[in-house]
């Protein structure tokens, strides 16, 4: 074999290896491009899933604190009507006692 020929030959399995090598950077940035979107998927169904929980328990407790507003202007108020049915009741008593 002569020295041009061994070159070629030697020229020839540059190129094969170089491509194989390239194939398998290629190979390597699909699996990388393809994990890095799964991953970006999960974070995102996880902010997603976080943001129908912290929903849901907000709506839960506007819930409950507008039945406790509720409760707390029903007490209120039956504690007024108590009051003035207490001051009703003092104005009569008085009126009864004094003499005319």
């Amino acid at each position: 074999m002569t020295d041009q020929e061994e070159q070629s030959l030697r020229e020839a399995k540059r190129k094969e290896k170089r491509a194989a090598e390239e194939i398998e950077q290629l190979a390597r940035d699909q699996a990388r491009r393809k994990a890095n979107l799964a991953r970006e998927q999960a974070i995102e169904e996880d902010l997603k899933a976080r943001k129908t929980k912290e929903s849901e328990k907000r709506a839960a407790e506007e819930i409950r604190q507008s039945a406790r507003d509720q409760a707390r202007r029903k007490d209120t108020l039956a504690r007024e009507q108590a009051i003035a049915e207490a001051q009703e009741a003092r104005k009569l008593k008085a009126k009864k006692q004094t003499p005319e």
